[in-house]
């Protein structure tokens, strides 16, 4: 009788091993294929660790610089990605603080427009929109770039918007 328990006892101790490695390598599989489904291509990755950049943006409408605001996308204790602080803001200093995996896509300056509530696009900047008054264009690094709301802000860009 003792052989009998012992032995069952062996088998009941086998299959609940073999069901436990089962189910934990169901459950691996399953998470790193929801990863591989749910994952970013390579060419749209910025940084895999966060940034912490400090694009500068100027606005000038008509040839008079506007002021852009300390405070945009900080409420209380929280604060949006894409910034604007006290000390720096009346130098147009936008705070790009992100963690984890930045896409291109959360470096856009469009971005920034949205968090702060104005509007911004190759045809209108505020309420300013292209016609006989002026015309919207824009500068980085001193050189014209037609990419407007899709230019994605990098680390020390001095970017202008003119509406002239």
């Amino acid at each position: 009788m003792m052989n009998n328990i012992s032995t069952e006892a062996k088998v009941i101790g086998a299959i609940s091993i073999f069901t436990i490695i089962v189910l934990v390598g169901g459950v691996l599989l399953l998470s790193n294929q929801s990863k591989e489904d749910s994952s970013i291509s390579q060419e749209q990755i910025v940084s895999g660790n966060g940034l912490h950049w400090h694009p500068k943006l100027e606005i000038y409408i008509k040839g008079e610089k506007q002021e852009i605001p300390a405070g945009v996308g900080l409420a209380g204790s929280t604060h949006q990605e894409m910034h604007t602080h006290d000390e720096d803001a009346k130098d147009g200093v936008i705070h790009m603080e992100m963690n984890g995996v930045v896409t291109k896509d959360e470096t856009k300056l469009s971005n920034f427009f949205k968090i702060w509530g104005k509007k911004f696009s190759s045809s209108q900047i505020f309420e300013f929109t292209n016609g006989e008054e002026g015309k919207v264009r824009m500068l980085v690094n001193g050189s014209d770039n037609e990419q407007f709301g899709s230019y994605q802000m990098q680390e020390n860009d001095k970017i202008e918007i003119r509406y002239e």
